[in-house]
């Protein structure tokens, strides 16, 4: 490899400025400042105690979480990070239990998300069980070591995202009140259905799953340390909120809700703990700029309904809380200091929002506003307010995308080539991979690393043999992420200099949740059949196949014609060629390779064959740096 330079904080912070909509801070800034001391006594305040060693196996034996390998994060920061993600890593670390308020306790580091258990008449309410069931145990077992053996009485999901649900079957087996937001089984199968091995894929890059946890890899993912690996559960929720407003009692904790659509998910709630006077905030106020479009992928989520709602949440709680409390980072203290936290992430999203559509109304871009757009001093100041794990840049693109799409108005970019032959072209004109590689040295030495990047793209995708060009593009990759103060940006970067230097790295396969799949209505499995389907291998197929399902006392029509899979609940009477009588679970065993014994049929077989045939895998581990 060329002999670049391993990091130059104050070079490579002038490229983060541009990352983050930030002015770069200097080697020393965040380290004085250290995120305030009442970050520091918030996230300290009423530790109970640590789990050690904080090394959590499944079954198998296998680590599905390992805190102990972050205890990097307590040395001082070193050249290979940015100060001020050092220091939001360094607190995320920090694990154990802690009392947020009377009968109100979290435990934190041993997941992605934070657990919260609510003492109750008889026993504990849990909040937002993780993301796996060994973690979930785990949690539980160090909050009854210190609170007593504690039977759970309640669970409440905030939102369906796996790590606020996971790992629910780890501290109760069901027979109790399972709270959740209305919507919420369909959002939490959905995502498991349709772009499932793309964001799988992505994942990989976002979260640094390959890398290694030291200074000079992963050091984590803003919203907290990482994802458990280990195994997922689902219990239907038995009770939906469905109207902000609602009030509930579980084991005599009364609760008041709020309904948070549209904001980090379209089924997500806020609640009160009026009697404890304690603010329950979900995802939908971190102690970061949360994201409209995670860089994994997603639906852009809308930053105008999200400060609405937030400001819906000021009017109804704020002033009846005397501590904030969320399923990801740590508390915030006293009713002015919650006032003062969601005013400033209302505003945050309000500004992002308006000032984005202010811009685009004037013709600019998504990349020129992103270049060019300001905050506030006060929001600039402000920690919680900084791109950790989402960023100033994705926020105005995310804005563009839903208001404007893809396209920018610009002929020239209507009808590109794909990135190969763009890159083979722009090559060649450039006088060949190796003049491009001296063209990228140079803005490496001018220190514009993000053009070199560019230059060095397209040498790679021209030629991904040019050795040249691949190792220098993973130098620039590297120096890029260790300058990153986002920590998704930070883990995206270094991934793509491992995979450029060591090949592609496969995902580590998510263990399949039966409960998930026990639940999937109908519908969504004939629509993950759909898009397994191998449209132009189809075009000259034409079939029909009746699914009556007996358990549900539903039936189904998938009809096949020009490579498109098209069902239909309750189909008109009509000759179809195949008619199957089975249950939900078969018809899924079928569709998994299981076989179809003890299926009812009657027609023609050999349309279901023809269908299976047709049928396309996922490549879970599909190239991303490379062509």
């Amino acid at each position: 490899m060329s002999n670049l330079p391993l990091h130059d904080h104050a070079h490579d912070h002038t490229q983060e400025h541009d990352h983050d909509g930030h002015d770069a801070p200097t080697p020393g800034e965040h380290e004085a400042a250290d995120h305030g001391d009442a970050d520091h006594g918030d996230a300290d305040r009423g530790f109970v105690a640590r789990l050690d060693p904080a090394v959590i196996r499944n079954a198998d034996g296998r680590v599905v979480w390992d805190g102990d390998s972050y205890a990097f994060l307590q040395e001082e920061c070193p050249g290979t990070a940015h100060p001020g993600l050092w220091h939001e890593s360094r607190l995320c670390a920090r694990q154990g239990l802690y009392e947020v308020a009377e009968g109100v306790y979290q435990v934190r580091g041993l997941d992605l998300s934070n657990m919260t258990l609510v003492e109750g008449d008889a026993g504990v309410v849990v909040v937002d069980p993780l993301g796996s069931v060994e973690c979930a145990a785990a949690a539980l077992g160090l909050y009854r070591a210190h609170r007593g053996d504690r039977p759970v009485t309640g669970v409440v999901y905030t939102h369906p995202h796996v790590d606020h649900f996971g790992g629910v079957r780890g501290v109760t087996g069901g027979g109790v009140p399972i709270l959740a937001p209305a919507g919420f089984m369909d959002h939490a199968v959905s995502e498991h259905v349709h772009a499932r091995s793309a964001v799988t894929r992505r994942s990989v890059y976002t979260y640094g799953q390959a890398l290694e946890r030291s200074p000079l890899g992963q050091i984590g993912a803003g919203l907290g340390l990482a994802a458990s690996t280990g195994t997922i559960s689902l219990i239907p929720p038995t009770l939906a909120v469905t109207r902000t407003g609602q009030e509930e009692v579980v084991d005599g904790v009364p609760m008041e809700f709020q309904l948070m659509a549209g904001t980090g998910d379209p089924a997500q709630m806020t609640f009160l703990l009026p009697g404890r006077r304690a603010l329950f905030l979900a995802e939908n106020v971190t102690r970061d700029q949360h994201d409209l479009l995670p860089l994994h992928g997603a639906a852009v989520r809308d930053p105008r309904a999200w400060a609405r709602h937030l400001t819906g949440t000021i009017t109804l709680f704020a002033g009846r809380a005397d501590v904030a409390l969320a399923s990801h980072h740590w508390p915030v203290r006293g009713t002015d200091g919650v006032v003062r936290l969601l005013t400033r992430q209302r505003d945050l999203h309000t500004y992002l929002h308006d000032q984005t559509l202010r811009l685009m109304n004037k013709g600019l871009t998504a990349s020129e506003i992103a270049e060019t757009l300001p905050l506030p001093p006060e929001l600039e100041e402000a920690w919680h307010a900084r791109g950790y794990h989402g960023a100033l840049s994705q926020h105005v693109r995310a804005v563009y995308q839903r208001y404007l799409g893809w396209f920018d108005g610009n002929p020239a970019h209507l009808w590109e080539h794909p990135p190969r032959e763009s890159a083979i072209r722009y090559v060649k004109c450039l006088g060949g991979g190796g003049a491009v590689v001296e063209f990228a040295r140079n803005y490496i030495a001018q220190g514009d690393l993000r053009f070199a990047a560019q230059l060095l793209n397209h040498a790679v995708f021209a030629d991904e043999g040019n050795k040249e060009a691949r190792d220098l593009l993973a130098e620039v990759y590297t120096r890029l992420g260790r300058g990153a103060e986002n920590a998704t940006w930070r883990n995206v970067y270094l991934t793509g200099a491992l995979e450029l230097a060591d090949g592609i790295v496969p995902a580590v396969p998510a263990a399949p949740c039966p409960d998930l799949v026990a639940v999937l209505p109908v519908d969504r499995v004939f629509d993950s059949v759909a898009i397994r389907l191998h449209g132009p291998r189809a075009w000259n197929e034409s079939l029909s196949i009746d699914w009556h399902l007996t358990d549900l006392g539903e039936r189904h029509r998938t009809t096949l014609s020009n490579g498109a899979l098209v069902q239909q609940q309750d189909p008109p009477d009509g000759p179809v060629d195949l008619t199957l009588r089975l249950t939900r679970q078969q018809l899924i065993a079928l569709f998994c390779g299981r076989g179809a014994e003890g299926v009812e049929r009657e027609g023609d077989v050999g349309a279901l064959r023809r269908l299976v045939a047709l049928l396309d895998d996922a490549m879970p581990d599909f190239p991303v740096v490379t062509p």
